[in-house]
């Protein structure tokens, strides 16, 4: 999975200490009432589509962004579904994350489900019932992302 290059210089200063970054989820519907999941090449799991924002990305771009970039698909963002603290995230190599995690719900416009870059092993729509096992908390964001009216969550 490619690390961006600012989180690289950040890293060359703070060394493994945690970093809290700011995190987006998509959760695609399609018009079959399928979601778009992935299969992650870090840690093998099935999951909704993540990613980092850039220094200064606005956040639903910013996701649709890495939807494109990671299976193929273009995507139009339909509402917040959360704002959620995700973390800490410990990785292989010692780097501790905490993130500030906004999710949309996203609707599919074009293209077609494929691992199109190097953070996916495998890309796929699901129904629910057809669910793989899924990384912790994703199976919830789904189900407060199937309301298309629903208030907003947030821990209070």
């Amino acid at each position: 999975m490619a690390t961006p290059e600012f989180i690289m210089r950040l890293r060359e200063k703070i060394g493994h200490e945690p970093l809290w970054l700011p995190g987006v989820r998509g959760v695609v519907f399609d018009d079959d009432g399928r979601v778009l999941l992935g299969r992650r090449a870090d840690n093998g799991q099935w999951g909704l589509i993540s990613g980092i924002l850039e220094p200064g990305e606005e956040p639903a771009p910013g996701l649709l962004r890495e939807i494109l970039e990671e299976t193929g698909v273009v995507a139009v963002v339909e509402r917040l579904v959360s704002v959620d603290a995700v973390g800490p995230t410990r990785y292989p190599n010692g780097d501790v994350c905490h993130f500030l995690t906004l999710v949309f719900r996203c609707r599919f416009v074009s293209g077609e489900a494929r691992v199109n870059d190097d953070e996916s092993l495998d890309v796929g729509w699901f129904l629910p019932k057809d669910f793989p096992e899924l990384m912790a908390g994703h199976l919830e964001t789904i189900r407060r992302a199937s309301d298309p009216a629903a208030d907003v969550h947030y821990r209070r």
